[in-house]
């Protein structure tokens, strides 16, 4: 039946509740920030920790931080490249953007994390253990730890961070493109993989340097 009620003049107007399509589009622009918010201040505690173990040299807080830190880094590595990567082939497009909408601005705090905490905890305790000197048993060890990790950093933070920034801007846009994500995701998760394959070297090294001649 048509509603023939009839408001007084200068009588505002009633105000509709906003409908279910403005809530998703709201909660897409929301979840598509480029940096997980929430995130910060744990990365900030982390940070801070690392910089007290570095400062106080204290071996076993500089060794916490060193293998807990490859050992995310190694697992996320693997992860992504081994097993998320296939899943997300086989997704419909707009399965492939949700999830990369809710992943990436997580990664772009955790992977800087994750190699700052790794490499920065790993070159001071060699260097508090001697490592670094020419003279110890097991230095071609060291330096070819030194050189994968240095290819691994490389390529997390020149390669896969800029592809995940790239992606989130890319979500930002009022139309995303599709095959640009599609382009950058698959660079990200190829570029994850090499580098989880080099984790294994890493794990190699790190066992026979701790194993000692």
């Amino acid at each position: 039946m048509t509603d023939l009620t009839v408001r007084p003049p200068g009588t505002p107007p009633v105000q509709t509740a906003p409908s279910a399509g403005a809530h998703a589009r709201q909660g897409e622009q929301a979840s598509s920030s480029v940096v997980a918010v929430r995130g910060l201040p744990i990365v900030a505690v982390v940070i801070a920790g690392l910089v007290a173990a570095i400062t106080t040299n204290g071996l076993w807080a500089l060794d916490f931080f060193h293998v807990v830190g490859g050992a995310m880094w190694t697992a996320l590595d693997l992860f992504l490249g081994f097993v998320l990567g296939p899943i997300l082939g086989r997704l419909s497009i707009p399965a492939r953007i949700e999830l990369t909408r809710r992943l990436m601005p997580k990664m772009v705090l955790l992977m800087p994390t994750l190699v700052t905490c790794t490499l920065a905890g790993g070159w001071q305790l060699a260097r508090h253990l001697g490592y670094l000197d020419a003279g110890y048993a097991d230095h071609p060890w060291v330096v070819a730890s030194f050189i994968v990790v240095a290819v691994m950093a490389v390529v997390a933070l020149g390669l896969l961070e800029p592809a995940n920034i790239a992606v989130l801007f890319e979500l930002r846009k009022p139309e995303p493109n599709g095959a640009v994500i599609e382009r950058l995701m698959r660079r990200f998760i190829f570029t994850a993989g090499i580098t989880g394959a080099m984790q294994i070297a890493t794990l190699v090294i790190m066992t026979r340097l701790a194993t000692g001649p």
